[in-house]
């Protein structure tokens, strides 16, 4: 089976479903039209018909360089654009933890933003030495509220994750690896995808349902974090992004100039 759509690939081959990410041109930015898309998928994985495993992955260097700037700039202005924004950024980190199959994710690339909320929302992570993982919401005056706030904890502990979130700096593979947060580490970015479908082939092999069940069960606490961790601090990244900071630190960032911050 094979879905269209514009920004992502989405096929099930035998008992693996696939999910590419494929706008290699914009770095795999995370816009409205793919946060829809993909929302749409995990929508679909819910009920995952012969599927066993989710295997996401993308095209290009960078598995995703998160959100579009211009989009959070358009979402300052538009109240109706930030509801819209609100309820799918729900979907998406819900929709990860939701999946019914393992998803296995395959980091060949560097991860920002949204974009590594969905990869640490991963069952299992893979990922090459080269690859940065980050959060840097701060940087351009926004609350790291889709997902970072409860993924980075979880994959990496509570002080380490205030270090990378307060500061929007990226954690190597590598200390992602020694962490726990990446489950396996391969040398270059030629690996990570054939061992990601290694791992994948595996589990299709296992009981499903046990397999099913066990996630489920693990998730579970994930999920009562989420209603509240998650639901607060995306309600503080819409509250946030009516800041005047926030388009200081787009425009600086456009204009490559030091920002001055008011803060208000």
């Amino acid at each position: 089976m094979t879905n269209e759509y514009k920004t992502l690939i989405f096929k099930t081959e035998g008992h693996v479903a696939r999910v590419i990410f494929n706008r290699p041109e914009v770095l795999n930015r995370m816009d409205d039209v793919t946060s829809e898309e993909l929302a749409d998928v995990l929508d679909r994985m819910r009920r995952p018909g012969d599927a066993r495993v989710l295997l996401m992955s993308s095209t290009g260097k960078t598995f995703s360089a998160g959100g579009d700037l211009e989009e959070v700039r358009r979402l300052a202005k538009d109240k109706d654009a930030r509801f819209q924004a609100w309820d799918v950024g729900r979907r998406l980190i819900y929709g990860m933890h939701e999946v019914t199959v393992p998803v296995v994710v395959a980091l060949h690339g560097d991860v920002y933003g949204l974009g590594t909320s969905i990869a640490l929302s991963g069952d299992v992570i893979v990922a090459s030495k080269n690859v940065r993982i980050g959060d840097p919401h701060v940087n351009v005056g926004l609350v790291a509220g889709d997902g970072g706030c409860l993924v980075f904890p979880a994959a990496f502990g509570m002080t380490k994750a205030k270090r990378h979130l307060l500061t929007g700096e990226p954690i190597g593979a590598e200390e992602a690896y020694r962490l726990g947060g990446v489950t396996d580490l391969v040398d270059t970015p030629e690996e990570v995808l054939p061992l990601a479908e290694k791992i994948a082939e595996r589990i299709t092999f296992l009981p499903p349902m046990a397999v099913q069940f066990t996630k489920r069960a693990l998730n579970h606490a994930m999920h009562k974090q989420a209603v509240d961790v998650f639901e607060f601090s995306l309600a503080l990244e819409q509250y946030g992004m009516l800041s005047e900071d926030l388009i200081e630190a787009i425009d600086a960032f456009k204009e490559k100039r030091k920002p001055t911050y008011k803060n208000r």
